[in-house]
């Protein structure tokens, strides 16, 4: 799975940036514009909190369900009031740096996206230090497995990943899933402020919990193996929407544009959004909001709305 090595290394802008100044381009609470760096990841926090808090207490749900036998591997569904087999599911990964953040406080979008009518999947997944990259990549394809067997009937799986989530949710293009005897029915891929090459974070304080050799990072950087990957018998080459905020880094400006660059190459139907006025967290915790542009997006892309 190498890339070419003059391909990787190239001229990419971190190469030449000092240890402080790579440390700040991948530390997103550090290029808020309206809070502080803290109160920037409690807002984000308290309000996924709040979020989730709110649709467990009104909507119909199933909590912690099990798809796996491991530690974190349990999963949350948030129902329509409609009673339906053929629902179109969104399937949510959180973020934070595959060290922190829990599918307890991320289900911002509930209420939105259940009052028309789609159902709202939150995935857990084991973290960092206690869980691998490689560990996650697998518990995420194991838990889309499980959500199509359970929800055989659904309407499409609108996968859904934001920061390290949008990394482990482009790792699925890479899944064999005819070896895993299930292929789930993705309608659409949503990857909000990722990252998609992994080596520029090796040598950041982001790895300290990861332990990430370079191998590593380059073997779950689906930046350097999608091309390769297009080429073999995979599931459906459902649309590709890379959405990146204004207030972003330029790092995560670079990944997100590069990464919709290797999926057009890659003959993906892809899509890339600059989202206006929003920093890294900011992007999801506003998807709280019914017409909050990314909100709309997404529902526009469910249901097929022009």
């Amino acid at each position: 799975m190498d890339a070419p090595q003059e391909e990787r290394k190239g001229e990419a802008p971190w190469r030449k940036m000092s240890g402080e100044e790579l440390e700040k381009q991948y530390s997103p609470s550090r290029w808020t514009v309206r809070r502080g760096a803290e109160e920037a990841l409690r807002t984000y926090s308290q309000i996924g909190s709040e979020a989730t808090r709110r649709a467990r207490a009104t909507r119909r749900s199933l909590l912690d369900i099990p798809y796996g036998a491991g530690e974190g591997e349990t999963l949350d569904v948030y129902f329509p009031a409609a009673a339906s087999e053929a629902l179109p599911l969104f399937v949510f990964l959180h973020g934070g740096y595959w060290q922190s953040g829990s599918k307890e406080e991320s289900a911002y979008m509930a209420g939105p996206l259940t009052v028309r009518g789609a159902a709202v999947v939150v995935v857990g997944y084991t973290l960092a230090p206690k869980g691998t990259l490689d560990q996650m990549v697998d518990q995420v394809a194991r838990s889309l497995a499980f959500v199509q067997k359970r929800f055989p009937c659904n309407e499409g799986m609108y996968l859904c990943g934001h920061s390290a989530g949008a990394h482990l949710a482009a790792m699925m293009l890479l899944v064999n899933w005819t070896e895993r005897g299930v292929t789930p029915n993705l309608k659409a891929c949503f990857l909000l402020s990722g990252i998609y090459d992994l080596e520029p974070i090796v040598n950041t304080s982001v790895n300290a919990p990861l332990h990430l050799t370079p191998e590593d990072a380059l073997r779950n950087s689906p930046q350097w193996h999608l091309e390769a990957a297009s080429a073999k018998p995979r599931g459906p080459a459902c649309p590709m929407l890379v959405i990146v905020g204004q207030h972003d880094s330029p790092e995560f400006h670079r990944q997100s544009r590069e990464f919709y660059q290797t999926l057009c190459r890659a003959g993906w139907r892809a899509s890339f959004e600059d989202l206006q006025d929003v920093d890294h967290f900011e992007m999801v915790w506003k998807l709280t909001q019914q017409d909050y542009a990314l909100t709309q997006i997404i529902l526009k892309t469910i249901f097929q709305e022009s």
